[in-house]
């Protein structure tokens, strides 16, 4: 569902503070396309930082952290220079939202709504002016899925196709999985509605129209915004489709409950190339530990 409006309290918000947070990343152009139009960034920021996360790593979770990724769109190497400005913009309009006052939970959460949107927009805004301005970039655009992790609560910001799943703690078959954010996709749609099964999806002639994204010549932005819940155990995949293009939710779901890696995303990307590899992959997992 599309959601521009305050946050609700909804079964997704958080209960309780994670102590550690666990993540690795990572990105292969596969076995067709000559160049990487995928991006992703993970950030860890307060009011006084900010900095740039490597491809893995852990850490106290006693800050901000972001999280994202975009699947650029375009001819030549306007997708690739798409999906790096969102991730710049993203990294330099950040710091700007943090704050050290704490505020009421209602107030919080329509401010972080609020902000998120604006994000979206001004990315958008940059890159509808960058098509118009260069031939080059004519008709440019990005998917863009994005993760705040925050001290007290967890939300997300999402628009087109890539994927925001989340696997609670403890989770004992596949069918546990959650695709949180929604393809903009009328596919996606059908899908939601029952209309069409997963296997259909993944091969309707249409799943890759996408009725959002970010530029693309599109004249609104209206991204989907939420929250969620995140207790130690839990995990959570963000991607592009190329990883959802190769492996079906029950196999994302087996993969990410029996971690036996330290970069559970390279093992997603990797197997996601294999089955597949018609497009870019990107994954980032993250891993919430008592």
């Amino acid at each position: 569902m599309i959601n521009s409006k305050p946050l609700r309290t909804t079964n997704y918000e958080l209960r309780t503070v994670t102590q550690r947070l666990r993540w690795s990343a990572h990105t292969d152009r596969g076995r067709v396309r000559t160049n990487n139009e995928d991006s992703f960034l993970g950030l860890i920021l307060d009011p006084q930082e900010i900095r740039l996360l490597g491809k893995m790593g852990e850490a106290e979770l006693d800050h901000n952290y972001v999280f994202a990724v975009c699947d650029g769109l375009g001819g030549a190497k306007a997708g690739e220079f798409a999906s790096r400005i969102a991730v710049e913009k993203i990294t330099k309009m950040f710091p700007a939202y943090i704050t050290q006052k704490k505020l009421p939970h209602e107030e919080e959460v329509a401010k972080t709504t609020e902000l998120l949107i604006e994000l979206f927009k001004e990315i958008h805004r940059s890159l509808l002016l960058l098509s118009a301005s260069y031939d080059e970039c004519h008709g440019m655009g990005t998917t863009l899925t994005l993760c705040w992790i925050r001290p007290h609560h967890c939300y997300f910001a999402h628009i087109g196709d890539s994927r925001l799943y989340h696997l609670p703690a403890n989770a004992d078959n596949a069918s546990a999985i959650t695709q949180l954010s929604h393809d903009d996709t009328h596919v996606g749609w059908l899908f939601r509605q029952g209309k069409i099964s997963e296997r259909e999806a993944k091969c309707h002639q249409g799943r890759n129209l996408l009725q959002k994204a970010l530029g693309a010549d599109h004249q609104f932005v209206t991204p989907q915004v939420g929250s969620f819940t995140c207790v130690p155990g839990d995990r959570l995949l963000l991607c592009t489709d190329g990883v959802t293009d190769g492996l079906f939710d029950h196999q994302l779901a087996n993969i990410l409950t029996h971690l036996t890696t330290t970069t559970p995303a390279r093992h997603l990307v990797e197997e996601a190339v294999r089955q597949s590899g018609r497009d870019n992959a990107t994954a980032i997992v993250l891993e919430f530990e008592k």
